[in-house]
């Protein structure tokens, strides 16, 4: 449906996009997602034809864009921008109504076909409430749902939205992008800036990562939102996790404080493992973990941040060549954190040690000093921390 074949624009001297190829078939949704230059908006103008390609083409249908005219375009593609400003003080139906346009005659009145689609389009977009409301009136989220209806309303096999979610609230952000989901499901090809990964995870089923310019990554979100290409793209360090929720993925920030040569290995798994594995990262330590098997929760996260991992296969004893890598580990560490309840073979690797914090329902084994979560990473400050692993080892 949505065809960016090498497309490269120079905007004022600058390369603003740069060999971009992306296919969107119907009933597809994809997040174009990026830092705030990347590229994203420039693509979104290339494809409904406000922007003119110096390189490569952009199709919709088969048509090459930069040849259509606007309402032949008008009748392809619609598009919700980022902002909106309005010259006069329309009713909101009357803003809607524009979507419109390209189905109508330049005099032509509206017909029963187009206040249909209005109405439609203000149902869906929970706005037919203040219908009669001057759009002037409206709060910036609400003004943006308006907007949203009008390219509802212009009933388009492909529809291009420019961070849909940005002037809305929590409730509305849902609302919108699920409606997006919904409208991608009915055959429609879905082209969406998003700022918030987690949400592109959640609700699209490609990802397409920019930056300067350039699609470093597309594809599945599973496969496209690595720490590795994260990174690359935003300049920051990040955690890399599946939400226990959604089953999606979720990506977190982590400060850029260097490592100061401190070590803590991470004993236990899920998704508490990985947030202990997080915090210790993003305060500076060096963090190892393990035994993990294969499939647990807290593996990507370890998998991203961790200087060494041992791994297990899922469901089978933990061989002991595995065992006594992990045991390397914890004697290597300065202290060894058990972060979840252990199965036998990770106890095993608690009863070996002398230096183990219990941090969440992990009672009852030998030689490990339990403190509250909270007092963790002062525990392990450099000048306490000579002590503390003397009073841990004994």
């Amino acid at each position: 449906m949505i065809h960016v074949d090498g497309v490269g624009v120079e905007l004022g001297g600058t390369t603003v996009l740069e060999d971009a190829t992306l296919d969107v078939e119907k009933g597809e949704f994809l997040a174009l997602v990026g830092p705030n230059g990347a590229g994203k908006t420039t693509l979104l103008r290339t494809c409904n034809g406000l922007v003119t390609p110096d390189t490569g083409r952009v199709t919709v249908a088969g048509e090459d864009v930069a040849t259509l005219s606007a309402k032949a375009l008008g009748s392809r593609v619609a598009t919700v921008p980022q902002e909106t400003a309005f010259a006069f003080e329309f009713d909101v139906e009357d803003v809607v109504a524009m979507g419109r346009t390209p189905h109508r005659g330049r005099f032509e009145p509206s017909d029963s076909a187009d206040r249909e689609a209005v109405r439609a389009a203000l149902e869906r977009t929970d706005t037919a409430r203040f219908a009669d409301r001057s759009v002037d009136s409206l709060s910036g989220g609400e003004r943006q749902r308006v907007v949203i209806a009008r390219a509802l309303a212009q009933e388009t096999p492909a529809l291009l939205l420019d961070e849909p979610t940005a002037s809305l609230d929590i409730n509305h952000q849902i609302r919108t992008l699920s409606l997006a989901r919904e409208l991608a499901a009915e055959g429609k090809a879905m082209i969406a800036a998003i700022h918030d990964l987690g949400l592109a995870a959640r609700f699209c089923d490609t990802i397409a990562v920019l930056s300067g310019g350039r699609i470093l990554a597309a594809g599945d979100p599973e496969s496209v939102l690595t720490a590795e290409t994260v990174e690359s793209a935003f300049d920051v360090r990040v955690a890399v996790s599946t939400n226990p929720v959604t089953g999606t993925r979720t990506v977190t920030p982590l400060s850029d404080v260097p490592p100061d040569g401190r070590r803590v290995h991470v004993l236990g798994g899920d998704e508490r493992t990985a947030r202990v594995i997080g915090r210790l990262v993003e305060a500076g330590i060096e963090v190892t973990a393990g035994v993990l098997p294969a499939g647990d929760a807290a593996l990507p996260t370890a998998q991203a941040l961790a200087s060494d991992i041992v791994t297990a296969p899922a469901f089978e004893p933990i061989p002991e060549n595995r065992l006594a890598a992990a045991a390397s580990l914890v004697e290597a560490a300065d202290a060894t954190v058990v972060a979840a309840p252990l199965d036998e073979a990770n106890a095993t690797l608690v009863e070996r040690s002398q230096r183990a914090f219990a941090l969440a329902g992990v009672d009852g084994h030998q030689n490990v000093t339990t403190i509250p979560e909270r007092e963790l990473l002062s525990a392990l400050e450099p000048e306490e921390q000579s002590a503390h692993a003397s009073s841990t080892r004994s």
